[in-house]
């Protein structure tokens, strides 16, 4: 090679360097992408993102000395969640913690390559995130919310707290496919439950407001809330216009209970954030998704207020009561 050949060939490696394998140096700041479906004024967005980055100080990695961060907040939009998913592709991160499934399919529709971790997922299997849970098989793993089967036991507890209720509105985030699944097991419970099901899709503001005051015009009616970004975010209106209806209402997390709401059934929604934090120490020391077993949730919590209950006029069963991990006065 000549040596003005070779001079060019140098800068042009010099150039792409830090593009596609500054990262890779040993020693270097490694680069971390981030995609949430969640907003980024979202205090329970904030609290899970803060967990992530303790559990990862806690294993060496700190933000600014070895370690840097590309947050996108999606907010409950697909389109702009596509839009991240592919922006924090080019920019070419070691490892991208994506939160929801919201999230991960855009990440993984744009990579197949790109390591992912994955957090509040329901089903990543029946999604085609993974193959199996044991071998994942791809470039993605991480750790799993519930199974179709929890749903049922939303009902349960609905009809524990509130023996009077025989029909019960559904709201969910149609765009998210494992609501199908949730839904389709609650479908089948309902009967043996002596309940009528009504889902409904919303995806404004204004059907939300719609759906609740329009069931809540008749006896006997309840809430379930169905996990999604569109739902979480507005948690707030859809817990005040369940009280202002009297509905009694279930919700998949706790922190819908901390502002008011009546009871809760899922998983702790921090705890995922500090183990995904372990999968993203190991992928950054050389470890592959493929061989890191999706995780499912270690317990669930059962969280009831006794405000709420009281101002809707019920009795929670001393039964219930010695089955709750928290109840909030």
């Amino acid at each position: 090679m000549r040596r003005r050949d070779f001079i060019t060939f140098l800068g042009i490696a010099a150039a792409a360097w830090p593009l596609a394998a500054r990262a890779q140096q040993p020693g270097g700041t490694r680069r971390i992408g981030v995609l949430t479906d969640l907003a980024e004024n979202d205090a329970e967005a904030q609290s899970r993102l803060a967990a992530f980055r303790q559990g990862l100080q806690q294993l060496g990695w700190t933000d600014g000395r070895n370690v840097r961060f590309d947050t996108r907040w999606g907010a409950g939009d697909a389109d702009r969640l596509r839009r991240y998913a592919a922006e924090l592709v080019a920019l070419v991160p070691e490892v991208i913690l994506g939160v929801g499934g919201p999230a991960v399919g855009p990440l993984l529709q744009a990579s197949r390559t790109t390591p992912i971790v994955f957090v509040q997922v329901t089903d990543p299997v029946a999604a085609g995130y993974v193959a199996s849970l044991a071998r994942p098989g791809g470039n993605a793993t991480g750790f799993a919310m519930f199974d179709f089967g929890i749903s049922v036991k939303w009902l349960e507890v609905l009809k524990e707290i509130s023996p009077m209720v025989t029909r019960v509105v559904i709201l969910r985030d149609p765009t998210i496919a494992a609501g199908i699944g949730l839904l389709g097991a609650m479908q089948a419970a309902a009967p043996a439950l002596r309940m009528e099901l009504s889902p409904v899709g919303v995806a404004e503001v204004a059907e939300i407001e719609r759906a609740i005051t329009a069931f809540g015009r008749e006896s006997n009616g309840g809430l379930v809330v169905l996990p999604g970004a569109f739902t979480a975010l507005r948690r707030d209106l859809i817990i005040a216009l369940a009280a202002q209806q009297r509905l009694p209402a279930v919700y998949p997390y706790r922190y819908y209970v901390a502002a008011d709401g009546l009871i809760s059934y899922g998983p702790n929604t921090i705890e995922p954030y500090r183990r995904a934090a372990s999968y993203i120490d190991r992928i950054l020391k050389g470890e592959k998704p493929a061989d890191l077993p999706v995780q499912n949730p270690t317990k669930y919590e059962l969280v009831i207020n006794l405000k709420t209950a009281k101002a809707l006029g019920l009795t929670v069963p001393p039964t219930l009561l010695a089955r709750a991990d928290e109840v909030i006065e």
